[in-house]
């Protein structure tokens, strides 16, 4: 009987710990009022984060199979491909960051935390940049891929696929929490 409060003590604790870890977007971080284009993107690629994180947060097993009439992806497939978009912009920017784990043995709180950090690490690269130009692909000494490939492809794409998110769990009658501000980038208490 001890030994079962003991496990029982241990599993509750763990998965508190683990739910109580404190990943980036929950709001957008403050930044001062700089107008560069390295802001500019970075400050893009947080708001993506923040609608991520508001948009994935909280998600059941039913809002994670949800899938609209008509085909197209469910909702965790969404999620994923999200990850993959993220990956892509790491390596289309040369931003180093190394996943935790391979994708194929990853949970969904673990696909959702390593996309949000991908975000954080590119947002943090393209801030910290000289130019923006210095991340457009070249061969030979000619630009073959411009950096605004990566703006109006991946980015753009996980913008749009956030919002199916946010559509897929209201559809499956888990709305985003009420107190989220998409305009402001922080959340009422």
């Amino acid at each position: 009987m001890k030994l079962n409060i003991l496990l029982i003590t241990i599993v509750f604790f763990t998965i508190s710990m683990n739910s109580q870890e404190k990943l980036p977007y929950y709001e957008i971080p403050k930044m001062e009022e700089s107008y560069s284009a390295q802001n500019t993107v970075s400050r893009m690629i947080d708001g993506l984060g923040f609608r991520y994180y508001w948009s994935t947060e909280g998600l059941r097993a039913e809002d994670l199979a949800y899938q609209p009439k008509g085909g197209g992806r469910n909702c965790l497939k969404t999620i994923i491909h999200i990850y993959d978009l993220s990956n892509m912009m790491l390596r289309l920017t040369k931003t180093d960051f190394k996943q935790e784990k391979e994708k194929e043995k990853m949970t969904f709180l673990e696909i959702r935390k390593q996309t949000l950090l991908n975000f954080e690490a590119l947002s943090n690269n393209i801030k910290e940049s000289k130019e923006l130009s210095e991340f457009s692909i070249k061969k030979e000494g000619k630009v073959t891929t411009p950096f605004f490939n990566v703006i109006n492809g991946p980015i753009a794409d996980a913008i749009w696929h956030t919002g199916q998110i946010a559509s897929f769990r209201r559809s499956s009658g888990n709305p985003i929490n009420s107190k989220v501000n998409h305009f402001s980038g922080t959340v009422r208490e």
